[in-house]
């Protein structure tokens, strides 16, 4: 009964993101046709141009390179972001000196804007994947920082007291006691960083790289390609959709099991 009941809850919730998303092409449909009276080009905005535009593209296969490329960027940018931010969050999670020291500091660098540091990042790193790759980790990490500090400190100290007077050594609490318990924090974080590093990404990709999903948003202006243009904007919303909804899907797996009884199948 329970089962059924959660499958009906899962087919309402469902039901209402389709009607929510019906709900907004409508919404645009109405907003293009209302831009008629004003802008002469409005109807290569419609939804219906658009998602013809888009199936064009993706059946003539001239948007693969470009996904593949940004989506590898995404996966550079979170994987530094993680090697950085849990090693730091860690610190600054078991050390009230530390985080009394660098809390100042780390809110006024999460604060800057990394698309701000554009114009650095190429002087430094040069043109090429380097600097989107620095972008993206820079506007990544601080979510991740913050989200395993958290972690860190909501575990009970009951279990750190027990694993001392079971004299486990340093690793051994690390492993099997703090990256377990602070792991949905870390997944938290990582859904945050992936929407923060999908917004950024687009923007970066214009630093004159020569593919990828913001490069072709370039190539579909100076071309005046309006409709492609719009098929890649829906691209970009679906393929962000979608990896967050990847990340939502493994932080409630990992809390269902972790809140599920030992024993229990």
């Amino acid at each position: 009964m329970i089962k059924s009941l959660l499958l009906n809850r899962s087919d309402r919730r469902l039901e209402l993101g389709l009607i929510g998303l019906v709900t907004l092409v409508l919404l645009w449909a109405l907003g293009t046709y209302w831009l008629k009276a004003t802008v002469p080009m409005a109807d290569l905005l419609s939804p219906g141009v658009t998602f013809e535009s888009l199936y064009e593209l993706l059946v003539q296969n001239q948007l693969t390179v470009h996904t593949l490329t940004s989506m590898k960027r995404v996966l550079v940018g979170l994987s530094l972001a993680l090697v950085l931010g849990i090693p730091i969050g860690l610190a600054v999670g078991t050390s009230r000196a530390l985080e009394n020291s660098t809390g100042s500091a780390f809110q006024f660098l999460r604060m800057i804007s990394p698309l701000s540091w554009m114009p650095i990042a190429v002087m430094v790193f040069g043109i090429g994947d380097a600097p989107i790759y620095f972008l993206l980790t820079f506007a990544a990490v601080w979510p991740i920082i913050l989200n395993t500090t958290a972690g860190v400190r909501s575990l009970d100290p009951k279990w750190l007291l027990l694993a001392r007077s079971l004299s486990a050594t340093r690793r051994e609490v690390l492993f099997r006691i703090i990256l377990p318990g602070i792991l949905g924090h870390i997944l938290t974080g990582a859904r945050v960083a992936i929407g923060i590093i999908w917004i950024v990404l687009v923007p970066c990709e214009m630093l004159g790289v020569s593919s990828g999903l913001g490069y072709f948003i370039l190539d579909t202006r100076d071309r005046l390609a309006y409709s492609e243009l719009m098929a890649v904007i829906v691209l970009i919303g679906a393929l962000g959709f979608l990896l967050d909804g990847i990340a939502q899907q493994l932080h409630r797996r990992w809390t269902h099991a972790a809140r599920r009884p030992t024993g229990s199948r």
